[in-house]
């Protein structure tokens, strides 16, 4: 890893949940008219083309050098996996709610850090960790509308993600945060493109294009992102951050779809930043121990 630098980490991880609330809702918005297979696959082919043309020309060949070429296919297989499920949960339940179901993996990336990565978690930053899963609950309320077997699909989709998060932080103390977007898009798009065949829809308009665009732009980001946070601080100072989707989520929700939060979702979102503004405070004044 490079030498520690948990504010960067903390505004790049900023970014990149933002950039996820925003593929959430475009998706979510585009499945009302096109498969979500499609929207994934333009999604991946979009990071790899865009990751080809600006990895090759500034880093040469060497990005693509790597001693652990299994574990970016593993990481590939994960993102991937977290993907299909996540999209598939945005289009049958609202994005509040998958987004408050998925802060779960803040929790199991902090327990996996603390167990395989022997990164030290103090007591504080667990009850962080934990009134931010808190808040996120009070935000989106998953036990109330959200029932059967559509709950699979987003637990599938933490578990998944909690995995992938940790080998991100694994591999980013090895791997630059630009050969590890590479891998990652070039995977998707490979198995994806494959498939081709039998999922492919001709959008209807401009607008779709757009949407499909901006899907591949804020995938892009926001991985690329959120690769580079876990080269500058370690997973458990970064799982506190991770909450501030649920905000991102909820301003989405209201712009794109109408939706209002109400008191219990708004004292959620203060408690999230209360949990989160702590956080960066211990960062900037104990940077050693954060």
């Amino acid at each position: 890893m490079s030498a520690a630098r948990p504010l960067q980490g903390i505004a790049l991880l900023l970014l990149a949940v933002a950039c996820f609330a925003t593929l959430d809702s475009s998706v979510k918005y585009l499945s009302l008219g096109i498969s979500v297979l499609m929207a994934i696959w333009f999604r991946y082919l979009f990071q790899a083309l865009v990751m080809s043309a600006v990895v090759l020309p500034t880093r040469g060949w060497r990005s693509l050098q790597t001693a652990h070429p299994r574990l970016h296919l593993l990481r590939a297989a994960l993102l991937l996996s977290t993907s299909l499920l996540g999209f598939f949960s945005v289009k049958y339940m609202p994005v509040g709610e998958f987004t408050a179901i998925i802060m779960l993996t803040p929790m199991v990336t902090t327990l996996l850090a603390a167990t395989f990565l022997k990164e030290k978690v103090s007591a504080l930053r667990w009850l962080l960790v934990a009134g931010g899963f808190c808040g996120a609950l009070l935000v989106a309320q998953p036990g109330g509308a959200t029932a059967g077997w559509t709950l699979l699909l987003p637990l599938g989709c933490t578990l998944a993600n909690s995995v992938y998060q940790i080998l991100t932080s694994r591999m980013a103390r090895t791997e630059h945060a630009m050969t590890l977007n590479f891998y990652s898009g070039w995977g998707g798009a490979l198995v994806l493109t494959a498939a081709l065949p039998w999922i492919w829809q001709t959008p209807a308009d401009g607008q779709t294009w757009a949407l499909l665009c901006l899907t591949g732009a804020t995938g892009t980001l926001g991985h690329f992102a959120l690769g580079a946070a876990f080269g500058r601080a370690p997973a458990a100072t970064l799982a506190p951050y991770l909450y501030a989707q649920i905000g991102f989520a909820m301003l989405a929700g209201w712009l794109v779809f109408a939706h209002v939060p109400g008191r219990l979702e708004m004292a959620g979102i203060a408690l999230i930043a209360v949990c989160g503004a702590t956080a960066a405070w211990l960062a900037a004044r104990l940077p050693r121990q954060v």
